[in-house]
């Protein structure tokens, strides 16, 4: 039996959440095309019969800004520590020095998979390129190229990381999919329709609470606030009328049904808590 956690680790937006997704076959961390999406470190557990892989979707690696952005990469610092195989990844579009300078910077003392993403929308010699630079690093054990948006190249990674995985017994018991509870599921959901249907500033100033989650006979009542920074930020979630809380409802209900697999009845408040990000007490109301 071989088990191990495996550390997701790159810049925001290489596409580590949607490798996360491809390499469960599920829907584990919320995916958008904005920067900065993924603010938790988010474990999933993939189980088979010969090995268990606790998998690791970290924050984007920023200079942090905020005591938000310190405490996103407290959970990269964290990923750190536990990682018996690294998985490094690099939009194999975008300049190669960069990302080989976090990696640098990382220390790693886990074996490290380089893993060139979004392979499918590069041509051969981009591809070559970034190989022959990767393969020089010291730190590079492994180079993969492969698009975690098309599914391709999946396997082959899975198989890579096997071969670097220690033998032991397996961490957890039973066919949990992560260590985070449902909750923190149902807010992503909710956060990441904000990301889709708000402009670039909401969604980096905003956060979901769940309030209430009560099961009930024919289906789940949820609660949730939506938090801002300030009352023109509500108005926007908000939208005229409230048109745009309604399809933010509407929208993130019809994605929590099919993960809980019953009806939800989802209640969706706007409140306001000035600078939010930079207050840690509200921070650790929030879950960070």
């Amino acid at each position: 039996m071989k088990s191990g956690f495996v550390n997701i680790f790159g810049k925001p937006n290489a596409g580590k959440s949607t490798l996360l997704n491809a390499l469960m076959g599920e829907k584990m961390a919320i995916v958008s095309h904005k920067v900065q999406t993924t603010r938790h470190r988010i474990k999933a557990i993939l189980t088979e019969k010969d090995y268990q892989i606790i998998f690791s979707d970290t924050p984007g690696i920023i200079e942090p800004r905020y005591k938000l952005h310190e405490k996103m990469m407290q959970a990269v610092k964290g990923s750190l520590e536990d990682a018996d195989v690294a998985l490094l990844m690099v939009d194999v579009n975008e300049d190669f020095e960069e990302s080989n300078q976090i990696f640098t910077a990382l220390h790693l003392k886990a074996p490290a998979i380089v893993v060139l993403n979004k392979a499918d929308k590069a041509s051969d010699e981009q591809q070559q390129k970034a190989i022959e630079f990767f393969r020089k690093q010291p730190y590079c054990k492994k180079v993969v190229v492969l698009s975690a948006l098309k599914k391709k190249g999946i396997d082959f990674l899975l198989e890579k990381i096997l071969a670097y995985l220690p033998d032991g017994a397996p961490f957890y018991e039973g066919d949990d999919l992560s260590d985070m509870p449902t909750k923190f599921f149902v807010s992503e959901m909710i956060r990441e329709k904000i990301f889709e249907l708000y402009g670039e500033e909401i969604p980096y100033h905003a956060t979901v609470l769940v309030q209430e989650f009560k099961d009930k006979a024919t289906l789940t009542k949820i609660g949730a606030d939506i938090i801002v920074q300030r009352e023109t930020q509500k108005g926007i979630i908000l939208g005229e009328g409230g048109s745009m809380i309604k399809k933010l409802g509407t929208n993130a209900r019809k994605d929590i049904e099919a993960f809980l697999g019953r009806k939800v009845f989802l209640e969706l408040f706007v409140k306001v808590r000035p600078k939010w990000r930079d207050n840690e007490m509200q921070l650790k109301e929030y879950g960070y």
